[in-house]
């Protein structure tokens, strides 16, 4: 949704904190004599399990893995993005299965070398995913 606002006044001339409260409920508490909590509460866990690194030595992506097996995910680059896929199912009490997956996309950037990229897990279920940068022309090997 757009506003437009006349030339006579400012974004900083807005009385947001009467504006926003009613478009934009707060996630606990109470409006009026509403009172309500979010039904989608994020995972805050999921925050930090990915660490994405580069510098002149190359790239490096770390991603959490734990609840999966290394047979489980699948890591291939497409474009300018290194794609990391994972997805098994566990039994659940009854007949019913439980599926847990992810998608998530790097960018690569340029000047790292995408045919030397390669991919393990370490034995604490991190998935470490890394390649080197390209040799410039103007790189001379020391002897």
């Amino acid at each position: 949704m757009d506003f437009i606002l006349p030339n006579t006044l400012t974004t900083g001339g807005i009385p947001w904190e009467k504006v926003l409260p009613p478009l934009i409920p707060r996630l606990n508490g109470t409006y009026g004599h509403y009172s309500w909590s979010p039904l989608l509460i994020p995972e805050t866990d999921n925050a930090s399990s990915t660490e994405v690194h580069c510098d002149e030595n190359g790239f490096t992506v770390q991603v959490d893995v734990k609840h999966f097996n290394p047979k489980d995910l699948l890591v291939k680059v497409i474009g300018e993005f290194v794609e990391v896929q994972g997805k098994h199912e566990e039994k659940k009490d009854g007949p019913g299965f439980t599926t847990r997956q992810f998608n998530r996309r790097y960018r690569i950037p340029k000047g790292v070398d995408t045919m030397a990229l390669e991919s393990a897990v370490s034995p604490e279920g991190i998935l470490i995913i890394s390649a080197p940068m390209l040799k410039s022309a103007n790189t001379k090997a020391l002897t």
